[in-house]
């Protein structure tokens, strides 16, 4: 147990194994041991085999876990079994074959149990009872080494640094036993005006931008994995994504914008954008929240005589989307019996075939004279980005072959091309100039802990310098219409609980009485935007730079968002508190909504 407590270490800590692990990691195990030499008076070894077993399956999950998705993984995944199952080659895409050394000593374990002989002698020698004195004692300094570890350390913010700080079996089991009470705000007292003020922001009295793009249809373009170092790249002399940067160089570009997704990743971002809240502080919003009755963007919309869609090619149990477009209230959703299981690349179609299918419904609801609101979710550049050889629409450099870095590049090529054809499509059918278009990537796509030393390597030279977290949650923005000025680069800071206020500012429509923590991205140049999830509890970007937390404020960690290196604190503990606040106050007002169930049942 302990060389596994070293594996299990070594894969996810910065500072790796020490010998002060031995005392996080060993008192549990002996705990565990010590009941079972209490209560085992038959098939002891059998016992020790299985809590050996359950032991190791919890390390190798926390390995495996983070290696997907950067945090330590607790039996609140247990929630979202099947959604994680339904990505097992994206996450053992990722495992390292001596990993599987965890479990060797299970194997000849359980091998020397079947031969009959030595599975005789065993058991004889297991079945000798050890010194009560001996065992008490052991439990006691153990138990004592436990609580030693677990009690001093309950307040830290960021799980991962409560997780060395424990003890990774010590932090499981205080998962398990830990309730943690929630102090809600009342929601009479959960204001736009509080918000606001929360925020620091000032109400433009003539908003820039205002109606620019009144009465026109709304078309959200949610692209897989698409990160934002992508736009303009060049790789010796090859462009990546040709038709993004003729989008991003003939429209409005925002550079600093940021995902603000969770553990329902794509479905996290479908939340947040049509909301404007932020996820909740455990699960999947589509778990924790699709049964309330969320005030949404397609609601909002509706209000204003627009027909609200949303297309995706995979089923719409994954994730629980049937529940969720029903809080958001789409008028209509589109998934796999529509788009059927041709060209499956997968979870669903191809992007070329959800953009054909769509682009022919979209005219439909175009020549019915009624605007629409539809969002359309790309896939296919999907993790582990392993698309079919005869969806290649370009050679990669012979260096990027065989790489993860190379195979995501390769599929955001094909991503690209895909669009290309979607928007010329959408052109010819007269739609493209009659509405307003919005492009952004749903969540990263390359994880830093995800990435060997070679991918390292190949990310330094497109970045020229480290690829760092910053860089890892930043994906491009871009605002298209024929009624918007000349194309411009904004500076400001941006994140996708965001537009929801920034296309109701360009279509002219009123958020007056609309709870929102987002803010329109044309009148304000301030920003706070909390992170969870795949950054630790308590971390958020201010203007300058991307905060990230340690037990608290004052041990966390500071990187520009230039990505220069420069590690001189900009983010303040005022802005930190507020981003907490923030954080209640939507927790707080979403989790107090009714239920759309519950009104089913009554009517």
């Amino acid at each position: 147990m302990l060389l596994k407590s070293y594996l299990a270490w070594m894969v996810i800590f910065e500072d790796g194994f020490s010998w002060t692990t031995i005392l996080k990691e060993i008192p549990f195990v002996l705990i565990v041991y010590c009941l079972i030499e209490w209560f085992a008076s038959k098939r002891k070894l059998l016992c020790y085999l299985i809590a050996n077993l359950v032991m190791t399956l919890i390390l190798f999950a926390v390995i495996m876990y983070y290696k997907y998705y950067g945090v330590i993984v607790t039996y609140l995944a247990l929630q979202q079994v099947n959604q994680v199952t339904a990505v097992k080659n994206s996450v053992f895409s990722l495992m390292d074959p001596y990993y599987l050394l965890i479990f060797l000593d299970i194997i000849i374990m359980a091998v020397i149990l079947f031969r009959p002989k030595k599975a005789l002698n065993w058991k004889k020698e297991g079945s000798k009872k050890e010194s009560k004195r001996l065992v008490v004692a052991l439990f006691s300094v153990s138990v004592a080494l436990c609580l030693f570890n677990i009690l001093p350390n309950r307040a830290s913010m960021n799980e991962i640094v409560k997780a060395e700080q424990m003890g990774i079996l010590n932090y499981e089991a205080y998962m398990i036993f830990s309730k943690k009470e929630v102090d809600y705000v009342d929601p009479n007292q959960i204001t736009q005006d509080k918000i606001d003020s929360v925020k620091k922001i000032e109400r433009p009295a003539e908003p820039q931008l205002w109606q620019k793009a009144a009465g026109k249809n709304v078309i959200i373009l949610q692209m897989e994995s698409f990160q934002n170092f992508l736009v303009n790249l060049k790789i010796d002399g090859q462009e990546i994504t040709p038709n993004i940067n003729k989008l991003v160089n003939e429209n409005y570009y925002f550079k600093h914008f940021y995902q603000q997704v969770g553990q329902g990743n794509t479905s996290d971002a479908e939340f947040v954008v049509n909301t404007s809240f932020y996820i909740p502080p455990r699960g999947a919003a589509t778990m924790e929240y699709a049964d309330k009755e969320l005030p949404s963007l397609p609601k909002l919309l509706s209000a204003h005589g627009y027909d609200t869609t949303t297309f995706h090619t995979n089923v719409v149990e994954f994730w629980n989307r049937g529940e969720l477009y029903k809080g958001l209230g789409f008028d209509r959703y589109y998934d796999q019996k529509f788009f059927g299981t041709d060209d499956t690349i997968f979870f669903g179609s191809s992007d070329e075939r959800l953009y054909a299918k769509t682009a022919e419904e979209l005219d439909r609801m175009h020549k019915s004279g009624k605007p629409f609101y539809s969002h359309v979710i790309s896939m296919t550049a999907h993790h582990p980005f392993t698309i079919p050889e005869n969806k290649y629409k370009m050679t990669l450099p012979e260096r990027y072959e065989d790489t993860f870095v190379g195979d995501y590049i390769r599929s955001q090529n094909y991503a690209d091309y895909a669009l290309g054809v979607f928007i010329e499509d959408l052109k010819a059918r007269g739609i493209w100039d009659d509405s307003l278009i919005l492009l952004y990537g749903d969540h990263l796509g390359l994880p830093i802990y995800s990435l060997d030393r070679e991918d390292k390597e190949l990310m330094a030279e497109i970045y020229g310098r480290e690829y760092g977290y910053t860089d890892m949650i930043n994906i491009p923005l871009v605002v298209a219409s024929a009624g918007l000025t000349e194309p411009k680069v904004f500076d400001q800071l941006g994140g996708q609980v965001d537009l929801l206020p920034t296309i109701a500012n360009l279509l002219g429509i009123s958020l007056e009485d609309h709870i929102h923590f987002g803010q329109d991205l044309f009148n304000q140049t301030y920003n706070v935007l909390p992170q969870r999830y795949y950054l630790p509890s308590g971390s958020f970007l201010s203007s300058k730079e991307l905060f990230m937390s340690g037990s608290g404020f004052e041990d966390g960690k500071h990187y520009s968002l230039a990505g220069d290196g420069v590690t001189e604190q900009e983010a303040t503990e005022d802005e930190y508190q507020r981003a907490l606040e923030l954080l209640n106050l939507s927790d707080s007002y979403v989790s107090q909504l009714p239920s759309w169930k519950k009104e089913e049942k009554e009517e």
